[in-house]
């Protein structure tokens, strides 16, 4: 590809012979339009104030980094979004719980808590099932209904379900050896009130009708030649 040829630059005062130009100092004045100019600004060239110099640093960077990058956390601008609960469950609605431990279990919903989370309960006193939080992709929703209207769960959060942190304390050489014999896992007497309080209200809808407490009571499972896909729950 053959190179550009250079085009000379036009100049507005054109040379007679070298260092005499065409037109003079006054001539050139008015033909830039720096007479304009100055007049635009009151008889005075405009003046552009100098640039600020750039402040120093206080502290003088090190002369030596790093060999590897220190990765930076990324923002995390994912705003999470209510958990939308399935169309089968519903207030007062028994489920059978598929994993944990209390596999196979049938409970009852009580109400869904700001996480996503399911409130349910057995209750304790008939099947054993204490006032928990259970994901709802672990279980399934039957047909059966159990009437709540009498039970107050507002007090219920997940707060409410929230583990004390306590800090723990280094064991001396005597005392790694000997058993503790403080229960670590005792139950608060509040959370046993409220157990109480919820599984009185619910045990009387319960045994409103009949046979709902002997199917609360038996465990779900799975036999050979049962099919799971026909089952209607």
């Amino acid at each position: 590809m053959a190179a550009k040829a250079r085009v000379a630059r036009k100049t507005r005062n054109p040379d007679l012979i070298r260092g005499v130009g065409k037109y003079s100092r006054s001539k050139m004045y008015h033909k830039r339009g720096l007479w304009a100019i100055k007049a635009k600004n009151g008889g005075v060239f405009p003046r552009h104030d100098a640039k600020p110099a750039a402040e120093a640093p206080s502290v003088k960077p090190p002369k030596f980094y790093p060999a590897e990058d220190v990765k930076k956390p990324l923002v995390n601008k994912h705003k999470p979004k209510p958990t939308k609960l399935r169309a089968s469950i519903t207030p007062g609605t028994v489920l059978i719980i598929l994993a944990g431990r209390f596999k196979g279990k049938r409970v009852v919903f009580l109400k869904q808590l700001s996480s996503g989370l399911l409130l349910v309960t057995g209750p304790f006193k008939i099947n054993g099932v204490p006032l928990r939080r259970v994901n709802q992709s672990y279980v399934i929703g039957t047909s059966t209904k159990v009437n709540i209207s009498g039970v107050n769960v507002d007090k219920f959060d997940d707060k409410y379900f929230a583990k004390a942190l306590e800090k723990k304390k280094k064991k001396g050489e005597g005392e790694f050896f000997e058993a503790e014999k403080e229960d670590k896992n005792k139950l608060p007497e509040e959370r046993k009130d409220d157990q109480k309080s919820v599984d009185a209200s619910l045990i009387k809808s319960i045994e409103a009708v009949p046979d709902l407490k002997t199917y609360l009571t038996a465990r779900f499972s799975l036999r050979s030649g049962m099919k799971p896909h026909e089952l209607v729950f």
